[in-house]
């Protein structure tokens, strides 16, 4: 499994061997062994798993967890091909507003680490489906979200009179306005959140 830490400090792209025969293919997104070498710890004890159908063209984010109590998440594309961008909205963060554009493609499963704090939005480039694994159950009124179409980000988001956005992602402020707003996540708070995940994970493995 090849392994890269992306623009967004502690977040991580995982690309595992496809294995291809007549029958079609197996691959696997998730391996401990390659997560624990990347990030120093096993994954987070996992408390929801959500499944995400997205028709062509629809756009989701930027979106993340108030932190604390802050959630992290482990996706993959198990169905289609997406666009999948990764921000740092942590105040204080050494990458603070960098962002990196991945191509999910279920034909070759990759997986990506998003640490809690971190924001993440999605363009489904076809009708797909995203496999997220969270560190908590979802809770609405933690979510918040800054604007997709922020010019300030520049995100690569395909100008297409035809992209589907919600009015919550329509409306949703800059990154500039959420950070004046205070609500942007901090990096220590961030971190302290990732300490405990990492614990939890290790006392998990033991018990």
């Amino acid at each position: 499994m090849e392994v890269r830490e992306l623009k967004t400090a502690g977040a991580f792209l995982f690309v595992p061997r496809t294995l291809h025969d007549m029958r079609g293919y197996v691959a696997s997104p998730y391996r401990e062994e390659a997560f624990e070498t990347a990030t120093g710890g096993p994954l987070f004890p996992v408390r929801q798993a959500n499944h995400s159908r997205s028709r062509r063209g629809t756009v989701r984010g930027v979106h993340f967890t108030r932190t604390p109590p802050g959630v992290a998440k482990y996706v993959h594309c198990s169905r289609g091909r997406a666009l999948y961008v990764v921000v740092d909205v942590r105040v204080g963060s050494p990458t603070f507003g960098a962002w990196e554009s991945l191509v999910l493609d279920a034909e070759y499963p990759s997986g990506v680490y998003v640490p809690a704090g971190v924001g993440h939005a999605c363009v489904a480039l076809e009708d797909t489906v995203i496999t997220d694994l969270l560190s908590a159950e979802h809770v609405e009124e933690d979510e918040e979200a800054v604007s997709v179409l922020d010019p300030d980000l520049g995100l690569p988001i395909p100008d297409d009179s035809d992209l589907i956005i919600s009015e919550r992602d329509r409306g949703a402020v800059t990154m500039a306005e959420a950070e004046r707003r205070g609500i942007l996540p901090g990096y220590d708070a961030a971190l302290t959140v990732e300490r405990s995940l990492r614990a939890a994970a290790r006392a998990a493995s033991t018990s």
